[in-house]
């Protein structure tokens, strides 16, 4: 083939540290437009972004040149960066280090898209170590629960 085409879109989540004060609800559409900026600038496309006060959603396209962990690193130290400065408030703002990152069939695309959106209301019945652990068992991905959600 004369080019190389490649189009992998992915769910990426992150959550604060256990340390980490969350983020005010007030601040969540800069944040998330600020996160979408960065994926813009490091090739991603990105699809959506949200959450809540203690984690984020991206659902973007992968850049064909680069891995989801260097995604996620920048992702996350030029985001946390940023925040830092939002208020000294978030003076103490971390991320975890680790990630969650899933591949979203374009048959589900659109379905992911609305679980994003609504985050808020989803959470209201499920915390999010039972909406990580339920993403880790629907993609058949072994975990240790001692060692899943510690900074």
């Amino acid at each position: 083939m004369a080019n190389s085409m490649v189009k992998i879109d992915v769910h990426l989540i992150f959550h604060i540290k256990n340390t980490s004060v969350p983020m005010n609800p007030v601040d969540l559409p800069r944040i998330f437009a600020y996160i979408g900026g960065i994926l813009k600038e490091i090739g991603s496309i990105p699809i959506i972004v949200g959450g809540i006060s203690d984690h984020v959603h991206n659902l973007l396209a992968l850049p064909q040149s680069m891995t989801i962990s260097e995604l996620a690193r920048i992702t996350k130290a030029k985001s946390s960066k940023w925040i830092k400065h939002l208020s000294p408030a978030y003076s103490t703002f971390a991320w975890q280090t680790g990630y969650g990152a899933f591949s979203v069939s374009p048959s589900i695309l659109d379905k992911t898209i609305l679980y994003i959106k609504n985050q808020e209301l989803h959470h209201r019945t499920k915390t999010f170590q039972e909406e990580y652990k339920a993403f880790l068992e629907a993609y058949k991905i072994p975990y240790d629960e001692k060692y899943l959600f510690n900074d």
